[in-house]
């Protein structure tokens, strides 16, 4: 199995300014990885410098052999965050779509037949067909998620990269979108994804990557999900209970003084 993601001792982020430090990652062809830590810890900017959208400032990043930059458009799909999604602009499920086919359609500004004979395949796989002429912001947050998906899909990817897929929507949808994303990976496509989601969605992935700045942790989430690796990934306590196969992971029970007035012999605090 040869590697479609390799990056070493990379530092990178924006301005001048280091989001990421001394970051080593080998990821193989037709792997499907996790990428977990806190907020501002860099999962983006990495998803970001495999996009070649991010500067940077040392070591090295490749994508199926090429170093990444601005210039050059690996064979990679990216579904973003639906948080950065401009839902005013004024388009459709079927533009969306076809925006992921826009520098692949030759020398012409408009698609051609078997770029919408394409749409259309991927759109019915993922079972929003019968919405591609309605407004995008119509859609509720799993319909948009697999618009986006469809868009990065159209390229035919080797390697499909996904920030936060799960992020508000709800038990269902997130189940069917991890499901969509095993049959891809079972298709030969390479998935990276990150997510907030330690046991909903990390805890079933074969591989998982903690990241806070740098690589702090690399493996199956059985060996990575640790008390000590999460408090460096996480900066605070978190309770692992590992029973009949599984690994959960919660936060350590807070005590706070709610009820300070309250007459003795009552409850003097709470655990959340």
């Amino acid at each position: 199995m040869s590697d479609i993601i390799t990056i070493h001792g990379m530092s990178a982020g924006y301005e001048g300014r280091p989001v990421l430090s001394d970051v080593d990652l080998r990821v193989g062809e037709g792997e499907f990885v996790g990428i977990v830590g806190p907020s501002g810890s860099g999962k983006t900017t990495l998803m970001k410098v495999l996009l070649g959208a991010v500067s940077i400032y040392g070591g090295s990043a490749e994508v199926d052999g090429q170093p990444v930059g601005p210039n050059r458009r690996p064979s990679v799909g990216y579904v973003p965050q639906l948080e950065t999604i401009d839902w005013n602009f004024p388009v459709t499920v079927e533009e969306v779509v076809l925006m992921g086919r826009a520098m692949q359609s030759g020398p012409w500004p408009w698609p051609r037949r078997s770029d919408r004979a394409e749409m259309m395949q991927l759109l019915e796989r993922l079972g929003i067909a019968q919405y591609r002429r309605q407004h995008i912001r119509n859609l509720s947050g799993g319909q948009q998620q697999r618009v986006f998906l469809a868009r990065a899909l159209i390229r035919n990817p080797r390697l499909l990269l996904l920030d936060e897929p799960t992020s508000g929507v709800d038990i269902k949808t997130r189940d069917d979108i991890l499901h969509l994303l095993v049959d891809l990976n079972r298709d030969g496509v390479t998935v990276v994804l990150s997510t907030h989601e330690l046991n909903a969605v990390a805890a079933h992935l074969p591989r998982v990557v903690c990241i806070n700045r740098r690589i702090v942790a690399d493996g199956h989430p059985s060996e990575v999900f640790t008390t000590e690796v999460l408090r460096r990934t996480y900066g605070g306590e978190m309770v692992v209970v590992k029973q009949d196969g599984m690994t959960l992971v919660a936060d350590s029970p807070h005590v706070f003084d709610l009820f300070k007035d309250a007459p003795a012999g009552e409850a003097e605090g709470v655990a959340v």
